[in-house]
């Protein structure tokens, strides 16, 4: 909305600075944080009155419920903060008539409107079983139905939606992709991405910011993207219009520093499935966009191994439990941040150190993975 401003540089030169994208992604992602930081205790103290509170496994984990139990009752559905900031700051910043980033943020409120339901089940039930794995796959599967279709009937999209890119390679390694190939394509995508950032959100701050990481890094490849010079230069697919995706991945950063003001540990508030498939089907959607989509397995590679220790975790027990009668498991808990949090309890316990500290120890760690695992999906760019 405010890019019209540069209208107006005629009469007022200063203007033409809401001209430029980086200028714009910049204030989207200050705008971003401010909203979320302003409106943070609001949310949190509403929340409250509603009684929308976290509910923690036992059952099925009694060790995880002893470290966590404590965090029963802390406000979920955190994931409407950032939804509301990613929106209005996009909307203010952005070129409205982008469809590039209205096909995002429709992804983005599509799949938060999925979690929402999840939670609210959770919250109604009193148990951590919300909606059912077949309901979430249903939806999911029928959106990306729809996106196939629209990037396929498309002309801004029917070219490169055929194509499939692989990092290191200037060229596709595929094109004319037939319609089954797209859509099977982009349902591992979009489905595999909005889960993978759902299984990582389990400690205080560790699914925010590991998006955040991702986030920076697709910013700068919208940007590259949509500019013609710097694709032709680093030989990357130029996506006429695309850089304004890099004013929604800045809404994305800010709102996403704002939720971490109240959700670092010991967490005010948890995004709950609301935020954590939202953030999943948006990032997947900007890759999509970009046809950079398999760049995600090294940006995103924390969300890659957390996805990849549950499904090795729940196939290993199921084998071995057919096999031998009793399941056994690879790793002490999944996802991975689990398996790696109760370690190193065990070895403070033995050596006498704090264990109350293991958790931000835990996070902070996967943080630095995600934001080394950012910088060579970025440098991804220039090795081809």
């Amino acid at each position: 909305m405010l890019y019209y401003l540069s209208y107006l540089s005629d009469f007022i030169s200063p203007l033409r600075v809401f001209r430029y994208i980086t200028f714009r992604a910049f204030l989207s992602a200050g705008t971003a944080f401010l909203i979320s930081v302003l409106l943070g205790p609001y949310v949190i103290r509403l929340l409250r009155r509603l009684n929308f509170g976290q509910e923690v496994r036992r059952e099925e984990a009694e060790k995880l419920y002893s470290m966590h139990g404590k965090k029963q009752g802390t406000p979920t559905m955190g994931g409407v903060l950032i939804i509301f900031s990613v929106l209005i700051s996009t909307l203010l910043w952005a070129v409205p008539t982008n469809g590039f980033v209205w096909l995002t943020l429709a992804t983005m409120c599509f799949m938060g409107a999925v979690g929402f339901r999840d939670d609210y089940l959770k919250i109604r039930k009193k148990n951590t079983k919300g909606l059912s794995a077949h309901g979430k796959m249903i939806a999911q599967t029928a959106w990306v139905l729809l996106i196939a279709a629209i990037l396929w009937f498309w002309p801004q999209t029917a070219e490169r939606v055929r194509e499939l890119m692989l990092p290191f390679l200037k060229d596709p390694i595929l094109v004319g992709m037939a319609f089954p190939a797209v859509l099977l394509f982009l349902w591992l995508v979009m489905v595999g991405s909005t889960n993978a950032v759902n299984l990582t959100d389990g400690l205080d701050g560790l699914a925010i910011g590991c998006t955040n990481s991702v986030a920076v890094a697709y910013l700068v490849m919208t940007y590259v993207a949509g500019h013609a010079v710097f694709a032709r230069y680093l030989q990357v697919p130029y996506v006429p219009e695309s850089g304004e995706l890099a004013v929604l991945c800045g809404s994305l950063l800010g709102a996403g520093l704002g939720f971490l003001w109240y959700n670092c540990h010991p967490a005010r508030i948890f995004m709950g499935d609301t935020g954590s498939l939202s953030l999943g089907g948006t990032i997947a959607m900007i890759a999509i966009l970009i046809n950079q989509e398999l760049v995600l397995f090294i940006v995103g590679f924390v969300f890659v191994m957390e996805a990849a220790s549950v499904l090795m975790q729940v196939s290993w027990f199921k084998y071995t439990k057919k096999k031998y009668g009793e399941g056994r498991r690879i790793f002490r808990c999944a996802p991975l941040h689990h398996h790696f949090e109760l370690l190193e309890k065990e070895r403070a316990r033995q050596e006498g150190r704090d264990v109350e500290v293991i958790e931000t120890m835990i996070t902070i760690r996967f943080w630095i993975l995600s934001i080394v695992c950012a910088l060579l999906g970025v440098a991804t760019l220039k090795l081809r």
